[in-house]
């Protein structure tokens, strides 16, 4: 299925340093954002060695692989990486990263996540959070205790109870959608929804992107502009990453193209 994609990542209004990383691959349809934390250098090099390694397992697999046991080994790959990193120089003690990836395969949608990076689905001018965060507040959430505009309003909603990097093992959360024509996926760092909330995404791209199936990567780039300068008008202290995949019939993105 053809896809037509956009992303970026922008350090923010308040932080010095980007610790987010995130690639975008059309060719081999596969996408991820990372949202790296620890120390002064830390956060960057643990989101950008799980993007290499992702890109490079990505990239390099076999066609007839399976695609979950190709996200399952570039996960826990890049979790290895980080772990032992951490564990042999001092001063990246403690490093981790969230990752949401995305890969496409024929008609579908392999999504994988750990941590509290997000994959939408933008689908009949409505969107969805595919992937559960895994945080002390969506913790909550499962047990009832809140509910998704209670658990917004929760100082500590910033706690993640999974990362990569933080032990030698970490499950990763795994789901698969078969897709449909003019299906729009976004994924994101927290730095995008933690300042604009869904109703207002979907408000946004229901605006620049009125007809799905008459976008170009150029409005799909215009959306992404849109979204994070409307997070860093909300303040802006963290960093933000957005990348979007469109969907299309191979009629309509011969028109586009």
């Amino acid at each position: 299925m053809p896809l037509l994609c956009a992303g970026l990542t922008d350090r923010g209004v308040v932080r010095k340093t980007n610790q987010d990383s995130i690639f975008l691959n059309p060719e081999h349809k596969c996408f991820a954002v990372a949202d790296g934390m620890g120390g002064h250098r830390g956060g960057d090099i643990a989101s950008q060695l799980t993007v290499q390694t992702l890109t490079e397992c990505f990239t390099k697999a076999s066609t007839d692989t399976a695609k979950v046991n190709l996200i399952r080994q570039a996960i826990q790959k890049a979790n290895t990486l980080i772990f032992e990193k951490s564990q042999t120089e001092s001063n990246l003690s403690g490093m981790g990263t969230t990752v949401v990836s995305l890969l496409v395969d024929k008609s579908k949608a392999y999504i994988a996540n750990v941590g509290d990076s997000r994959c939408y689905l933008f689908n009949k001018k409505k969107i969805y959070q595919l992937s559960r965060d895994h945080s002390l507040v969506q913790e909550k959430m499962n047990l009832g205790i809140y509910t998704r505009e209670e658990a917004s309003k929760d100082k500590m909603k910033n706690i993640l109870v999974r990362t990569l990097g933080f032990e030698e093992g970490v499950k990763i959360d795994f789901f698969e959608y078969t897709i449909s024509k003019n299906d729009l996926f976004l994924l994101c760092s927290d730095g995008l929804y933690g300042k604009v909330c869904d109703e207002e995404m979907n408000e946004i791209i229901n605006h620049h992107l009125p007809k799905l199936e008459e976008a170009s990567t150029e409005d799909l780039q215009q959306t992404v502009k849109t979204l994070i300068r409307r997070a860093n008008q909300y303040g802006g202290n963290d960093n933000i990453s957005v990348i979007m995949a469109l969907a299309q019939s191979k009629a309509a993105a011969q028109e586009t193209n």
